[in-house]
């Protein structure tokens, strides 16, 4: 009788052993997306080459990526060092313009992508000296960060006066 009984215990492990394989197989399935297996994949085998195949690519992917994102900071890393050559030759950041025709103003600012300027600030600054804002828009170019700021007078009697507004946004980027 104890001959049996060891073939019971076998045979029950056994039929664990498999139920949780096949759980296991089933938990693996579920994890990759359902537009990667197709509806003829019917075996564990063919679900588990799928899985290898799935997790094969995004290993691939997820090395891409992190090359991508190396590679990005390097250009970032150059951009710095384009940011110094540029102060060396006199251009330094950041940059303010102001250009004053009749009763328009445009603002022109430059800096660099570490140091920005606060926009709200500026457009403060600029309803205080009279300017009402028409446009405001910038762009990220290489290193720099370009606004363009288009204002006119409130008022067509006060006006603006362009060097005062300058001065104070020259105040604002100390």
């Amino acid at each position: 009788m104890k001959g049996g009984e060891g073939k019971m215990d076998r045979k029950t492990v056994e039929k664990h052993r498999r139920m949780q394989m096949k759980a296991l197989c089933l938990k693996l399935a579920n994890q990759i997306p359902q537009d990667y297996i197709s509806k003829e994949i019917t075996s564990q085998q063919d679900h588990l080459d799928r899985a290898a195949e799935y997790i094969h690519n995004m290993r691939e992917r997820i090395q891409k990526l992190k090359q991508r994102k190396e590679l990005g900071r390097s250009n970032y890393m150059e951009s710095d060092t384009e940011m110094e050559d540029s102060a060396k030759l006199g251009f330094k950041f950041p940059v303010v313009e102001v250009r004053h025709q009749d009763q328009n103003l445009e603002v022109l600012l430059i800096s660099g992508l570490k140091k920005r300027f606060a926009l709200h600030e500026v457009i403060g600054i600029l309803e205080e000296e009279g300017a009402e804002v028409v446009n405001a828009s910038f762009s990220i170019v290489g290193n720099k960060i370009i606004y363009t700021i288009h204002c006119q007078a409130i008022s067509s009697r006060i006006g603006l006066e362009a060097s005062k507004v300058s001065e104070r946004l020259q105040q604002l980027i100390r």
